[in-house]
């Protein structure tokens, strides 16, 4: 079993970002991220504050638009406007999830199509669907980078990724059809799991529920990704796969803490720098 180590692939997507920086500086654009926050979510802040250290190590400009939760839809709109206008933003990310008197997809589809380094706008998901996208959904992407950097080959293999929702799991089977792979999409209502999972060469488990996968759901010699973040019965940090069971039968796994989860950050850099080039360096 070999360990998918995301401490390690996210340094490397790093280092290339931070090169790019360097260069589109040296060009006299300084890449920005605008980062939207509405309340007080403990988890938010958390991944807030790691964007913004992250921001800061990759030469990347930060703003933060800290709102109060009584914050109304006209002027999270408004200030979404503001920042689409400002050209010297080029990135602009409304961390989610959202007070529930505003309207999440209307937030989402308000930021610009070039400025969407989630790439969540409707826009942008058309392009990932016809396999031109250039802005990609940062955990996707970044499971795709991991896959690459092990040397991993998608064509022709059976994927299976559990999860059908529009951040992680239907934008992940597009990037994985894209790549020449066999994709099945489960849900809830998927008759017989274990049986589709166990014909699975890769499997993407993105379900939100602690050590939902089993050993008995893995095939021999699969490549297991983890995309979950949950707390188990011990209150300690887990993924949607048992762990300690799937490592026994999988020939890479991705850690939690570790794996994914670190990707999804690096990957947000490399859009921002990538946005910036776009807005600027046009032709």
């Amino acid at each position: 079993m070999k360990l998918i180590d995301g401490k390690i692939i996210s340094e490397h997507i790093k280092q290339q970002v931070i090169a790019q920086v360097n260069d589109i500086k040296a060009q006299g654009i300084e890449p920005c991220l605008a980062v939207i926050i509405v309340g007080d979510d403990f988890a938010s802040r958390t991944y807030v504050n790691n964007k913004k250290k992250t921001c800061d190590y990759v030469g990347i400009k930060s703003l933060e638009y800290a709102l109060p939760e009584s914050t109304t839809q006209e002027e999270l709109l408004e200030l979404v406007e503001k920042l689409n206008a400002d050209k010297s933003v080029h990135g602009i990310l409304c961390q989610l999830p959202i007070p529930k008197h505003i309207d999440e997809k209307i937030i989402l589809n308000a930021i610009a199509p070039e400025k969407d380094v989630d790439a969540f706008h409707p826009v942008n998901a058309g392009h990932i669907m016809i396999g031109d996208g250039v802005l990609r959904p940062c955990t996707p992407a970044g499971i795709m980078e991991m896959l690459k950097y092990e040397g991993i080959d998608v064509a022709g293999k059976n994927c299976v990724v559990i999860g059908r929702s529009n951040i992680v799991g239907k934008p992940m089977a597009m990037l994985l059809i894209n790549a020449s792979g066999t994709v099945t999409v489960c849900n809830s209502k998927t008759q017989n799991l274990a049986e589709i999972t166990k014909k699975a060469d890769i499997l993407v488990a993105a379900v939100g529920k602690a050590k939902f996968v089993t050993a008995d759901m893995v095939k021999e010699g699969a490549v297991v990704i983890d995309v979950g973040m949950n707390r188990d019965e011990d209150g300690k940090r887990c993924g949607d796969v048992d762990f300690e069971a799937v490592k026994e039968k999988a020939s890479h796994i991705t850690p939690v803490p570790g794996g994914v989860g670190l990707m999804t950050v690096a990957m947000l850099m490399e859009n921002t720098v990538t946005a910036a080039k776009m807005q600027n360096l046009k032709g």
